[in-house]
């Protein structure tokens, strides 16, 4: 027997902050970074918070470290919270995440609403039971799963993300591609996750370019950002797969920006997974034929599953030309020797890593450093 529920109540669209202001007599916790409290945007937030007493607790920074949940947990327990509000990209709402879970466990701090909303249109961390945080000093990113992460509601506002620049807007737009790709293919794929992860690719297709080229287009900006919700929800029941446990690593290694690291990899675990070139008796893996279906969805002329999977790979390099995107590790200041050095540590942590538990195909360490040694 299988199972899919929803956890999450989505409000979408223009005016959907407006949600905010259901909330009433209660202590409301926000938790942010200093990029929304100096550029004036958190007034966005706190102009709907009218019923309400709030603190901002707006400490969080990219690939949020141990210590800063740490942090977290003792603004927490200072505040007692009934409401937390996350209001950020991925970074700060799996602070959030881990805050409150932490928070519940060491101060039996229980019933406490959770609220996301999500200033890029990537991670899709608002309806999603994942949380990655960043031991710093061993250079290594551990993700955390529970049910007990995922928020209440999420609030998907497009005005929050039309000021993203454009190469930010490239690097969230790629993550949101990977995310519903891998969950496509994912060995615990089925209809419901399929269905999330097939309107996630069509819409990322389609507006992506539209949104990068003009950050004000706000309808490029409304379907970016509900595909990136579709396509957390496609891989939050179905997992990813080796592209994510690759970034992961190299992302906790070398700092590179997640989405940018997902990007580089994609073309590259696409043809590892389909593996064509075994197949030269017209004998294709499921990925492979995933893959293929893909291909048919966005509209690729392919007479066949060889000629589907080649041009999906080719149009997601056209996609990364147009929006000037890195496709080598050398481009984000990742040296040729420097990642000989780290490459076993980095295959190893990639193989250790629990997306990659449903990968289509059982990468072996030597699979992985071949990855790399293509976008090197």
């Amino acid at each position: 027997m299988h199972n899919f529920e929803l956890k999450t109540s989505i409000k979408f669209g223009l005016g959907s902050l407006n949600a905010l202001k259901e909330i009433r007599d209660k202590n409301v916790l926000i938790i942010t970074d200093p990029f929304m409290i100096e550029s004036g945007s958190i007034k966005k937030i706190t102009e709907n918070l009218e019923k309400t007493t709030f603190e901002i607790f707006s400490d969080i920074v990219p690939d949020p470290p141990i210590e800063t949940i740490v942090k977290g947990v003792e603004y927490f327990n200072k505040t007692n919270p009934d409401v937390i509000v996350a209001v950020g990209g991925g970074s700060a709402i799996d602070a959030a995440k881990a805050i409150l879970d932490f928070s519940k466990k060491i101060l039996s701090k229980e019933n406490v609403e959770f609220i996301a909303i999500p200033t890029t249109s990537g991670t899709g961390s608002e309806v999603t039971s994942f949380a990655v945080i960043t031991d710093k000093q061993k250079g290594v990113k551990y993700p955390l799963v529970s049910d007990e992460l995922l928020p209440n509601i999420a609030i998907l506002d497009p005005e929050l993300v039309k000021t993203v620049p454009d190469f930010i807007t490239a690097d969230t737009g790629m993550d949101v591609l990977t995310h519903a790709i891998e969950a496509y293919v994912s060995t615990d794929a089925d209809d419901f996750s399929d269905a999330f992860a097939e309107k996630a690719i069509k819409l990322v297709f389609k507006y992506l370019r539209r949104a990068y080229k003009n950050g004000d287009d706000i309808e490029a900006r409304e379907k970016m950002h509900i595909a990136s919700c579709l396509a957390g929800l496609a891989f939050n029941h179905a997992s990813l797969g080796i592209n994510h446990s690759i970034a992961h690593a190299l992302g906790g290694k070398f700092k590179i920006p997640h989405g940018r690291a997902n990007s580089l990899l994609l073309p590259h675990v696409i043809e590892y997974n389909a593996d064509i070139k075994a197949n030269e008796d017209g004998e294709y893996s499921r990925a492979a034929q995933k893959y293929y279906e893909i291909a048919k969805l966005i509209g690729l002329n392919s007479t066949n599953v060889r000629v589907g999977v080649r041009r999906l790979i080719n149009e997601i390099k056209y996609l990364q030309s147009d929006m000037k995107m890195v496709t080598k590790l050398s481009d984000c200041s990742v040296s040729t020797n420097e990642l000989h050095e780290y490459e076993d540590e980095i295959a190893l942590s990639a193989i250790n890593d629990t997306c990659t538990n449903t990968n289509p195909k059982v990468p072996t360490q030597k699979d992985i450093i071949n990855i790399l040694d293509k976008v090197n």
